[in-house]
């Protein structure tokens, strides 16, 4: 896939589902709202109902921070089918610069978030390598 097409399309993207692992081994995926800023891709822990914002994802990615983000579109027409898969390592934000310009980011494309901006942690997926298909 073109680099400038999988950019579009993961930009365009309103949801995707990362995926960690537990660490039993045992796989880990939800689905979340992102936003990619350069080679980095950032996800709140947002203020949608859950029942602690300790979620299963942060204590994955603290014990291993490898990770991937899925996006995909479906049709009927199986000639319009792809997906694209970011991969790399991630890191907790807490607080800081770095953190705020997430949040920021995050907002410009989720309108949800002007309101209920997320009050948790920040992933931050650095990116290091992309897969798609077709």
């Amino acid at each position: 896939m073109d680099e400038e097409i999988l950019r579009q399309r993961v930009e365009a993207a309103r949801v995707g589902h990362l995926a960690t692992t537990r660490p039993d081994g045992r796989p880990h995926v939800v689905p979340c709202c992102f936003v990619v800023v350069g080679d980095t891709l950032y996800s709140a822990v947002d203020a949608k109902p859950k029942s602690t914002l300790a979620l299963q994802r942060l204590r994955n990615l603290a014990a291993n921070p490898s990770a991937s983000l899925v996006v995909d579109h479906y049709d009927e027409d199986w000639t319009q089918l792809w997906w694209i898969r970011l991969d790399g390592a991630a890191r907790m934000l807490e607080a800081g610069p770095e953190r705020a310009a997430a949040i920021d980011a995050l907002t410009a494309k989720y309108a949800q978030y002007v309101d209920a901006p997320p009050p948790g942690a920040v992933v931050a997926l650095d990116v290091e390598t992309r897969r798609a298909w077709p």
